[in-house]
Protein backbone atom coordinates (compact mmCIF):
# COMPACT_ATOMS: atom_id res chain seq x y z
CA UNK A 1 0.00 0.00 0.00
CA UNK A 2 2.97 2.21 0.57
CA UNK A 3 3.54 2.32 -3.08
CA UNK A 4 0.16 3.69 -3.99
CA UNK A 5 1.52 6.88 -2.17
CA UNK A 6 4.36 7.23 -3.43
CA UNK A 7 4.63 10.63 -4.95
CA UNK A 8 1.55 11.65 -2.34
CA UNK A 9 4.03 15.28 -1.96
CA UNK A 10 3.50 15.85 -5.54
CA UNK A 11 -0.04 15.06 -5.61
CA UNK A 12 -0.49 17.36 -2.36
CA UNK A 13 1.44 20.25 -4.50
CA UNK A 14 -0.45 19.92 -7.63
CA UNK A 15 -3.65 20.04 -6.04
CA UNK A 16 -2.60 23.13 -3.99
CA UNK A 17 -1.43 24.87 -7.18
CA UNK A 18 -4.94 23.85 -9.07
CA UNK A 19 -6.43 25.29 -6.11
CA UNK A 20 -4.44 28.87 -6.26
CA UNK A 21 -5.14 29.09 -9.42
CA UNK A 22 -8.39 28.30 -9.50
CA UNK A 23 -9.09 31.29 -7.10
CA UNK A 24 -6.76 33.79 -8.69
CA UNK A 25 -9.18 32.98 -11.80
CA UNK A 26 -12.40 33.68 -9.10
CA UNK A 27 -13.54 30.22 -10.11
CA UNK A 28 -15.18 27.73 -7.51
CA UNK A 29 -14.73 24.14 -7.83
CA UNK A 30 -18.08 23.51 -9.34
CA UNK A 31 -17.00 26.38 -11.99
CA UNK A 32 -14.26 24.79 -12.79
CA UNK A 33 -15.47 21.07 -12.31
CA UNK A 34 -18.13 22.23 -14.95
CA UNK A 35 -15.76 23.61 -17.35
CA UNK A 36 -13.32 20.31 -17.29
CA UNK A 37 -16.47 17.86 -17.08
CA UNK A 38 -15.87 16.30 -13.78
CA UNK A 39 -17.60 16.21 -10.52
CA UNK A 40 -17.18 18.54 -8.41
CA UNK A 41 -15.98 16.35 -5.43
CA UNK A 42 -13.23 14.99 -7.99
CA UNK A 43 -12.01 18.46 -8.18
CA UNK A 44 -12.14 18.81 -4.30
CA UNK A 45 -10.34 15.29 -4.16
CA UNK A 46 -7.58 16.57 -6.64
CA UNK A 47 -7.53 20.10 -4.35
CA UNK A 48 -7.21 18.32 -1.06
CA UNK A 49 -3.88 18.07 0.50
CA UNK A 50 -4.60 14.88 2.90
CA UNK A 51 -6.27 12.86 -0.16
CA UNK A 52 -3.78 12.01 -2.46
CA UNK A 53 -5.61 11.66 -5.94
CA UNK A 54 -4.41 10.78 -9.26
CA UNK A 55 -5.48 12.57 -11.97
CA UNK A 56 -4.98 11.55 -15.60
CA UNK A 57 -3.04 13.56 -18.13
CA UNK A 58 -6.39 14.49 -20.28
CA UNK A 59 -7.73 16.09 -17.33
CA UNK A 60 -4.64 17.80 -15.84
CA UNK A 61 -4.85 19.07 -20.20
CA UNK A 62 -8.06 20.00 -19.40
CA UNK A 63 -7.75 21.62 -16.15
CA UNK A 64 -4.48 24.13 -17.49
CA UNK A 65 -7.40 24.93 -20.47
CA UNK A 66 -9.72 26.28 -18.07
CA UNK A 67 -7.16 27.99 -15.94
CA UNK A 68 -5.88 29.31 -19.24
CA UNK A 69 -2.46 28.24 -18.15
CA UNK A 70 0.29 26.01 -19.38
CA UNK A 71 0.01 22.56 -17.94
CA UNK A 72 3.69 22.69 -16.79
CA UNK A 73 2.35 25.81 -14.40
CA UNK A 74 0.86 23.21 -12.51
CA UNK A 75 3.77 21.57 -11.87
CA UNK A 76 5.94 24.65 -10.26
CA UNK A 77 6.56 23.21 -7.16
CA UNK A 78 8.63 26.21 -5.32
CA UNK A 79 10.63 24.53 -2.65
Amino acid sequence: MAEKYKHQEKYTRLGLNIAYRRKLKGMTQLDLAEAVNISRTHISNIEAPNVPTSVSLETLFDIADALDVSVDVLFRFND
